[in-house]
């Protein structure tokens, strides 16, 4: 397997890179005591611009469990909230530490953070891409699904930048997908077209109507309608993504045997009805905690 040195979009990665770090997650899951040195007085430097609880405590929590050691930044608290190019936090930075990882807004400024950094970026959650969650939601499916190839995916809401990691994850592990949204929320479609040129890709919908999206799906996904950032559009998004929320009746077309997905935090009565949320089809919680194993996974591929 060829080497990663970072973790920004899914797309950089070969299919088999993300198989084995889905296996290596698995065995650090299994057997955690059998990595407890592994990254033994090595230090990642966590960046955050937005707020953050499963981010920011698995990485931290992660790092102690590997032997290593995690330092929280803020922008606030740091000469970059004072202006400092990114190029030399960049530089600065990858002298001290063996790892960054990076939950900001602008997708740029990680990529731009990984150009001049000398050692491993981890795209934590930029607007665009998210992929991190699904790293740990793809281990989800393969616990409570056992499967990846050909597995029949939908997601619900807004295209967000969740939604274009699912999209680029299903390529890359031959899953099918089939995005629901409002017009004018749609995934950006660079990225669609880009998913289906991958050679594992499978079929990849993205369509406007919700029935269509969820009819024979195994797994169902969602997110919070408003994400960071967008709260002013509260109100108006609640209007336009109604038809969209997952409830019981939509769940009427999913395959037997179906499990509810959500990366958290989620509005219950929003973009799921608290039946599906806190419902026996629901693996929520596994999800979130599988964001521990498979950021394990990652930074020990990469550091």
């Amino acid at each position: 397997m060829t080497t990663v040195k970072h973790l920004i979009s899914l797309m950089d990665w070969t299919p088999e890179q993300v198989l084995v770090l889905l296996d290596l997650a698995q065995e650090i899951k299994a057997h955690p005591e059998e990595f407890s040195t592994a990254l033994e007085g090595k230090s990642l430097g966590m960046i955050f611009e937005k707020s953050s609880t499963r981010t920011r405590v698995s990485f931290e929590v992660g790092m102690t469990q590997l032997g290593g050691h995690a330092l929280f930044l803020t922008s606030q608290a740091t000469q970059m909230g004072r202006g400092e190019p990114v190029r030399d936090t960049a530089s600065v930075l990858s002298r001290y530490v063996d790892g960054i990882m990076a939950r900001t807004f602008s997708h740029e400024w990680v990529v731009e953070l990984a150009r001049y950094s000398h050692v491993p970026v981890i795209n934590g959650l930029t607007d665009y891409l998210h992929p991190c969650q699904i790293l740990a939601d793809f281990q989800t499916v393969r616990e409570h699904i056992g499967h990846l190839k050909g597995l029949e995916l939908c997601y619900l809401g807004d295209g967000n930048n969740v939604a274009h990691s699912l999209i680029n994850g299903a390529a890359k592990v031959g899953a099918n997908i089939r995005v629901g949204c409002p017009e004018g929320y749609l995934p950006d479609a660079k990225l669609v077209e880009r998913a289906r040129r991958e050679p594992t890709a499978g079929s990849i919908l993205v369509t406007t109507n919700p029935v269509e999206a969820i009819a024979g799906a195994e797994v169902v996904y969602t997110d919070v309608w408003a994400s960071m950032g967008q709260e002013a559009e509260q109100k108006a998004r609640e209007a336009v993504f109604a038809p969209f929320q997952v409830n019981g009746a939509l769940w009427k077309q999913t395959a037997k045997g179906a499990v509810f997905m959500h990366c958290l935090p989620a509005h219950r009565g929003e973009e799921v009805s608290a039946e599906i949320c806190d419902g026996t089809m629901s693996v929520i919680y596994d999800q979130a905690e599988n964001r521990l194993h498979a950021q394990k996974a990652l930074l020990v591929t990469l550091m």
